[in-house]
């Protein structure tokens, strides 16, 4: 059931899931790190999101209750942001696909790929509200990723919130103080080499967001559900520059709503994946093997298993963040 309204400067759009889920839980990956200028929860329950929209700027209030969302919207992108709400939300994401694929694993012949299906069966049963959404920002979603490549996260969201509020607009409408509309690609490929530094980014990483900046156009016109869409993502982003298949899959997770996307290349995730279904820890070819039954979903039984709280024991020591502004 869908219903549209606007009212002055806002406008409105009521929607009902076909099924019960978590907004918080489904809208959490586009958060990039406590403070993220694009993104708010607030105490009454809602969350709101900046996004530069292929209308222009706007802010998005999604609230659910009584079985259904309310989204509410300002500015240029106020209409798009509404129209795409469903599909952010998970509308088109195949839980009932992988329910079935799950209870047919359960049955299957071999034996440790019933026992681990029927383990991440009951992932699923605990993380119900789970959905895949899909922004539908292929660089918005890009140039967080590129800053989190091979650091931690602290550091990567540091540079993030510096340049948002440095050269981001204030979102339109009631928005919670201090939230920012990212900049547009031609902003991000004028900002100087000092900002950068100062943001705490090193060259390679600004090189990279830089470079993807000027092929943005030709990003943004494979956002899409479909799998070949996702396809010709990996191949675009891949062929860039500094983006490989850790960054391709962060980006395709989150603007295509990708659940076949997993982060190769990730420092924790292999030994999370491995410890989860094995007992013991794997690297990434390790985890590829592992995941292959899932084929179709393998970022959606990463999440799960993330989302889990099953943690290998700690035994190294841990990545520490670095201060390029130092240097």
């Amino acid at each position: 059931m869908i219903c549209t309204a606007s009212t002055g400067r806002r406008s409105e759009r009521r929607w009902r899931p076909s099924a019960p889920f978590d907004l918080a839980l489904t809208l959490s990956p586009h958060r990039h790190g406590g403070g993220d200028p694009a993104w708010r929860s607030t105490p009454d329950g809602a969350i709101w999101r900046a996004s530069r929209t292929p209308e222009g700027p706007g802010t998005l209030r999604v609230a659910a209750g009584g079985g259904e969302v309310l989204g509410q919207a300002w500015g240029p992108g106020a209409g798009w942001l509404l129209e795409t709400l469903p599909s952010l939300l998970g509308a088109d994401d195949d839980v009932a696909g992988f329910a079935a694929m799950l209870a047919r694993l359960t049955r299957a012949g071999d034996p440790r790929q019933a026992r681990a299906a029927a383990f991440v069966a009951g992932l699923a049963g605990r993380a119900a509200g789970l959905r895949i959404g899909r922004s539908l920002r292929v660089f918005e979603a890009l140039a967080p990723a590129v800053l989190e490549q091979k650091v931690v996260g602290s550091e990567a969201w540091r540079a993030w919130r510096f340049l948002l509020r440095r050269y981001g607009e204030p979102a339109p409408g009631p928005a919670p103080e201090g939230m920012y509309v990212i900049p547009p690609p031609e902003v991000w490929r004028a900002i100087p080499s000092w900002d950068w530094h100062r943001a705490g980014a090193e060259a390679v990483r600004a090189r990279t967001i830089g470079n993807a900046a000027r092929h943005a156009e030709k990003l943004e016109r494979t956002a899409d559900a479909s799998v070949e869409a996702s396809a010709e993502a990996d191949r675009l982003l891949r062929a860039l520059p500094g983006i490989g298949v850790w960054t391709s899959a962060e980006v395709r997770q989150r603007a295509h709503g990708d659940p076949d996307a997993p982060s190769v290349g990730d420092f924790h995730i292999p030994g999370l994946v491995g410890y989860a279904l094995t007992g013991r820890k794997t690297d990434d070819d390790g985890m590829l093997e592992l995941l292959d039954p899932f084929r179709g979903h393998r970022h959606r039984v990463v999440k799960l298993i993330e989302l889990s709280g099953v943690r290998p024991p700690a035994r190294g020591p841990r990545m520490a963040p670095r201060d390029y502004r130092a240097f």
